[in-house]
């Protein structure tokens, strides 16, 4: 059986669809492109209206392009939506994100055409080349990723006015230490030398196990593990940290991250908005004073970090004031990139009940404006790496390598995929090109 899995969304959608990909493998399914597969797994975002419609598209465009293939259809919006989206043609099934860890098995069990299909699954022996019960095996190159994303904590209890994702992920549920690092072995001995690490509310990791542990602690014992790996196994691995809410990124994980070579200068906190008035209506428990000690104290320990950010325009209620607040704090931050959204209503939430909406055309333009200031910050930002020597991971055909603060530079051929080297930074403009000093 012909098998693809299309993802939208997130750090923690992607971890997600990874397990799938092992999963199908490990039943002797083989990956396909969509339009020849037999089987096609949707893994859905829906954190704004856009990404709702473009999983409609795409379930549409496989229907056409592929008449004869099942989609199993899961994620935020298959499970905010569920009707709507069982409406889709060629949906055979809908998952919910509670029961995506057993999707195979909810196939399975599950009566009808899709029980049917799924079925299939579960036989090893009717498909693929795999020895036995078992397929392909995890490696590095699955679903075109050489970097493993691990899941560690999902859910969230944060009441931000404009998210629907405490309703589609439930309460926060983190995964116990002893088994994050069983896993980190697992795949780093599988061949995989970056582990990013996710969560839909990764800074709030370990509050809710007994006995309570943080992010902190688990970062500390990834350290560990890390140190273990690279004396026994020769393996090094280095840890990358998805998106903190900024009251997590607390000044010991800073330094922790300043300090250790296994952990990737590299940090993504949405900030939202700069002005007063609209985090307190967003209901952001922070304030932009915060906001700028947390990305301040980064920038002054590590003057190559890269620091991301998420940026919503156009929320309820905003003035011109509080744009020209928003574009001011901005240009001058040590921000090194930003993801700029306007504001999309979801149904159910408070801000989806607010009034005093900016008109679509003042949206569009402040949206323009902040992606120029994003765009210089990020000129600026790589300008400042010319010169500057790296360790990194090859991609690809071994020509591209992705560095710890997440800049991606082409290299001479000589390398394959999935290598360490340490590379120097020799152009930026209009690509970032580096010589390779060594493995």
């Amino acid at each position: 059986m012909k098998y693809s899995v299309i993802t939208f969304g997130c750090r923690v959608n992607q971890s997600d669809s990874l397990g799938f990909e092992e999963q199908l493998l490990a039943s002797g399914a083989e990956a396909s492109s969509p339009d020849a597969a037999d089987l096609v797994v949707v893994n859905t975002c829906s954190v704004t209206a856009s990404a709702d419609q473009g999983a409609r598209q795409t379930i549409r465009r496989i229907a056409r392009l592929n008449p004869h293939a099942k989609v199993i259809v899961t994620g935020c919006y298959a499970t905010r939506e569920a009707a709507e989206v069982a409406g889709l043609p060629n949906v055979a099934q809908v998952v919910c994100n509670d029961d995506k860890p057993r999707l195979l098995s909810v196939l399975r069990n599950s009566s009808g055409g899709a029980g049917e299909q799924a079925r299939e699954l579960g036989s090893a022996e009717r498909f693929g080349e795999g020895e036995g019960g078992c397929g392909a095996p995890l490696e590095p190159g699955i679903a075109g990723r050489t970097a493993f994303t691990l899941r560690v904590q999902t859910g969230c209890s944060e009441p931000c006015s404009y998210c629907i994702i405490p309703d589609t992920r439930g309460a926060p549920r983190s995964l116990p230490p002893d088994h994050v690092l069983a896993e980190v072995r697992r795949v780093v001995r599988a061949g995989f030398q970056e582990v990013a690490l996710a969560g839909v509310h990764l800074g709030s990791y370990g509050r809710d196990l007994r006995p309570a542990s943080s992010l902190t602690e688990l970062l500390l014992a990834l350290r560990e593990l890390a140190a273990t790996e690279r004396t026994i196994a020769g393996r090094r691995v280095l840890f990358r940290i998805s998106s903190l809410e900024p009251m997590d990124c607390t000044p010991e994980l800073i330094d922790l991250v300043r300090t250790s070579d296994c952990f990737a200068p590299h940090f993504h906190l949405p900030l939202q908005h700069a002005s007063g008035r609209i985090l307190r209506a967003m209901r952001r428990p922070y304030d932009l004073s915060h906001y700028a000690d947390v990305v301040n104290r980064i920038r002054a320990g590590n003057p190559l970090a890269s620091i991301g950010s998420d940026i919503i325009v156009g929320f309820p209620g905003e003035s011109e004031a509080d744009a020209d607040e928003l574009a001011s704090y901005l240009e001058g931050s040590p921000l090194t990139h930003l993801h700029v959204f306007p504001y999309s209503d979801r149904p159910g939430t408070v801000a989806s009940r607010m009034g005093d909406r900016p008109s679509g055309i003042a949206v569009k333009e402040r949206g323009a404006r902040v992606r120029r200031v994003g765009a210089a910050l990020s000129h600026r930002f790589v300008e400042r790496q010319r010169g500057t020597t790296h360790r990194a991971l090859t991609l690809e055909d071994g020509t591209l390598a992705v560095t710890g603060n997440y800049l991606k530079v082409r290299i001479p051929h000589g390398r394959s995929r999935n290598c360490w080297v340490t590379l120097r930074i020799t152009q930026t403009d209009p690509l970032i090109l580096g010589d390779v000093l060594g493995d």
